[in-house]
């Protein structure tokens, strides 16, 4: 039947205004889009030169609370960073000359210089706020220091040390104090008796030495006072066994005094130990006209103790070339920055042990299955070294 005229009219008046309809919603939406054109990926408009507000009707900006004060310290900190920059620039257009601390002060320190000594203070922008050490200088750095016309001199810059010799500060153990820096090995001495020979000690330096960077030499000192010559060997033996070069001197009759010298020749080295040992009168045998300070021993107590008798970090060249720093006497040196677990990396003999112990975090204490404690119950491991580990594996955080 063929189809209505009326319907087909109409049907064809319908298809005629939807066409018309869509027509103009393209054109609005394409007229839309050339006035707004819409945001890129990321919130970015392809016009950055066009205004945020004239798309959205200068909507107010949140920020956090605090967001305020945060841009302010920003903006101080590149002031401040700025202000460093433009003294740091300055202080390289005046003339420098490269010099040897041999004596530090409050703020102050000795610098040796083309074979004269020249007082000096501290450029201000020179801090050591940013690093893990509490002091700016220390005896044995290389320098950079302008001079002033009355002679005294300006340290400008403190150049990058090769190795250091540090510990804890009395008032704050997160820090460090740089003793001695650039040295090439430290002189440990011990004294047999008066006061007895205290291997901890000993041990505490080696560590120290090893973590600095520094060779560690072991003196025995007052070996004219060993009454048993094997159980001398039976305790050094130890340190020959690391090949750690061991001396054994009498101060007194000058027993090992040459092979000391020979040691010392040639290389920068740092003389610590405990106070009354002879250091100094060691010092002074190896060789005459040094006189550093000598002091009787004195009893206290019922124990035969040194007094101190150097009282500051102080270097002194040596004719056979090199020089010794000496530092003040301390009855011990602490061992930070180290867990009990790591500790054992600085004793060489237990760290080849402890990899075959059953649990991976023995202390090597009363455990099972403990390969150190074996080798301790077998004479492998010296006793001493063992008790060394314990008692400064107990003052370590876990």
């Amino acid at each position: 039947m063929p189809d209505d005229p009326v319907k087909k009219h109409k049907k064809s008046m319908a298809k005629a205004s939807s066409k018309k309809r869509l027509k103009a919603a393209r054109k609005k939406l394409k007229r839309n889009l050339n006035q707004n054109p819409p945001r890129r990926k990321g919130w970015v408009d392809q016009d950055p030169a066009a205004s945020d507000e004239s798309l959205h009707g200068g909507l107010e900006r949140l920020m956090p609370r605090d967001e305020g004060d945060r841009r302010r310290a920003v903006e101080q900190a590149a002031f401040e960073i700025d202000q460093n920059a433009a003294e740091a620039e300055a202080a390289s257009q005046v003339s420098t000359e490269a010099g040897l601390v041999i004596a530090t002060g409050v703020g102050s320190c000795r610098v040796e210089i083309d074979g004269r000594t020249v007082n000096c203070t501290l450029r201000g922008r020179l801090t050591a706020a940013d690093t893990e050490y509490s002091n700016v200088v220390a005896v044995g750095d290389r320098v950079l220091l302008s001079e002033e016309e009355d002679g005294t001199g300006v340290v400008e810059e403190v150049l990058p040390r090769r190795t250091a010799l540090s510990r804890p500060e009395s008032f704050n153990s997160l820090r460090q104090r740089v003793v001695v820096s650039n040295a090439d090995q430290i002189l440990i001495v011990s004294s047999w008796r008066g006061p007895k020979i205290w291997l901890e000690m000993i041990d505490r330096y080696v560590i120290a030495a090893i973590r600095g960077g520094l060779e560690p030499l072991v003196c025995v000192n007052k070996i004219d006072l060993v009454e048993d010559d094997a159980e001398l060997q039976l305790t050094v033996q130890p340190y020959y066994e690391l090949d750690y070069q061991v001396l054994l001197t009498s101060a007194d009759q000058g027993t090992g005094v040459d092979e000391l010298r020979n040691a010392l020749a040639g290389k920068t080295t740092v003389l610590a130990g405990m106070s009354g040992t002879g250091k100094s009168s060691l010092l002074n045998t190896v060789q005459p006209g040094l006189n550093l300070r000598t002091q009787e021993i004195s009893m206290d107590r019922g124990r035969t103790e040194g007094r101190h008798t150097t009282v500051g970090v102080a270097m002194y060249p040596l004719d056979a070339g090199g020089a010794i720093i000496d530092t003040p006497g301390v009855r011990d040196i602490v061992v930070r920055g180290v867990l009990q677990n790591e500790l054992s990396d600085l004793f060489p003999e237990i760290a080849v042990l402890v990899v075959g112990c059953r649990f991976y975090n023995c202390s090597h204490g009363d455990e099972p299955d403990c390969e150190v404690l074996k080798a301790l119950e077998s004479g492998i491991l010296a006793r001493s070294r063992y008790d060394s580990y314990r008692a400064i594996r107990a003052t370590l955080p876990p």
